[in-house]
């Protein structure tokens, strides 16, 4: 086998051109191969277009090891991938007889009776070698073209997330993977330019063969740390402890972990219930954490408090308070967050009130001022700050804040992190 293995993608689909599908298989796929030492070294995506499609197999055979094409492999006229590859291998197209079969069983779970459109999928070229699809009705398939192994998948997310490990596998027959190791650490409160200045002070001799990558989402952002010699290279464990030390209480987790996710692990392990009163964020709080499995263990209620009549009426919030500070106050949150431990029974929670925008704002509370209350019944805290941006970007700022807020409350972390500080001094 090759010691080194160059991975390309093609990907197509009229959807993709216009933008009315976003690619997120290409992500998926790059992700999964990573982990194996297989990176992707170079992503085309074309159109439902013969003539692109030959063009760009071609060229994509003519220099890299192994071509993964996405998409076109459906049972409509614009799915082209298998007669573009049989035409190229100078090859017919055959009915594979396991593909067929695959086809009508997976129709006789649903009920259906296969018909023309549905069988062209078992149309393949000759040589072609299947590769299992658990859940949908077209197979996979692979050939080689010249010298590169072409492997071709279906491009509904759900059934190529599926097929993943057996085209993993498919390639280990064929080439020597590295078994590469990617190591995943999910922070909030830092942005890409912060965390980057950080390591470059405190980790100055970082090493060029480890490589450090950023993925910055909503709220998180993701540090990548990835070794070709995998998971038990001892520089990447050493790296990844003063990390961890540099980086201090903004590390929410590794892998997945979200901030939901990381505050429901503290409250299993304290044997803590919590609830939500919210305004501004419209339940979007609660249903982070509902989101996160095992959430019946730790949630016990939800209010949604929008208007002040429901404020007063549902969390028994005063109205001399609202009227004397407004529903944006940390007084108002405050009772906002006592009224719903004391409805709801749980020992600890958070509440929000906010001007989302994009008006309602004034001089004194501009668009994007929101207050949050969070802690236990007896320890009850509150903070007003400024989060600037789109309704929804304000939303999930809001939630993720109020959610780490707690986090830190139950964790005896200090109490103002450092992006509630930063805008402190600012």
């Amino acid at each position: 086998m090759p010691d080194r293995c160059d991975l390309e993608l093609l990907l197509t689909g009229n959807e993709l051109m216009s933008g009315d599908t976003v690619d997120s298989n290409s992500a998926m796929i790059a992700q999964h191969f990573l982990g194996s030492g297989l990176p992707v070294r170079r992503k085309v995506t074309v159109g439902d277009d013969r003539a692109l499609l030959a063009e760009n197999i071609t060229a994509a055979a003519a220099r890299c090891d192994v071509l993964l094409i996405n998409g076109g492999l459906g049972p409509t006229r614009d799915d082209l991938t298998a007669e573009v590859i049989a035409e190229l291998l100078g090859e017919p197209l055959v009915q594979h007889e396991r593909a067929e079969k695959h086809i009508h069983e997976w129709c006789a779970r649903r009920g259906l009776e296969a018909n023309a459109a549905n069988l062209k999928q078992s149309w393949y070229p000759r040589s072609a070698q299947l590769i299992e699809n658990p859940i949908g009705s077209a197979m996979g398939f692979s050939v080689y073209l010249e010298q590169t192994l072409v492997i071709a998948t279906p491009g509904v997310p759900s059934e190529l997330s599926a097929m993943l490990p057996a085209v993993e596998a498919f390639i280990a027959t064929y080439h020597s993977l590295s078994g590469g190791y990617t190591h995943r650490l999910r922070t909030f409160g830092l942005g890409e330019s912060t965390a980057q200045q950080l390591i470059d002070n405190g980790i100055p001799d970082w090493p060029e063969d480890i490589e450090l990558g950023f993925r910055a989402g909503l709220p998180l952002l993701e540090i990548k740390l990835y070794s070709s010699l995998g998971r038990d290279d001892a520089r990447l464990h050493a790296l990844i402890e003063r990390l961890t030390t540099l980086l201090g209480d903004h590390i929410i987790g590794e892998g997945d972990m979200t901030i939901a996710g990381a505050l429901q692990q503290v409250l299993r392990e304290q044997s803590l219930h919590m609830t939500t009163a919210e305004s501004c964020t419209g339940g979007l709080i609660a249903s982070l954490v509902t989101a996160e499995p095992g959430a019946s263990a730790v949630f016990h209620a939800g209010f949604v408090a929008y208007s002040n009549d429901i404020k007063q009426q549902l969390l028994g919030v005063s109205p001399a308070i609202i009227e004397r500070d407004g529903a944006v106050s940390e007084a108002v949150v405050s009772e906002m967050l006592a009224g719903a431990l004391a409805r709801s029974g749980a020992e600890v929670g958070v509440a929000v009130s906010g001007i989302a925008g994009p008006d309602g704002g004034t001089p004194e509370k501009p668009v994007g001022t929101v207050c949050i209350a969070w802690g236990r019944r007896d320890q009850i805290r509150s903070y007003q700050c400024l989060v600037r941006g789109q309704r929804q970007f304000f939303q999930q700022m809001v939630a993720a804040l109020a959610l780490d807020l707690l986090r830190r409350q139950l964790l005896d972390l200090p109490e103002f992190p450092h992006y509630l500080l930063r805008q402190r001094r600012a």
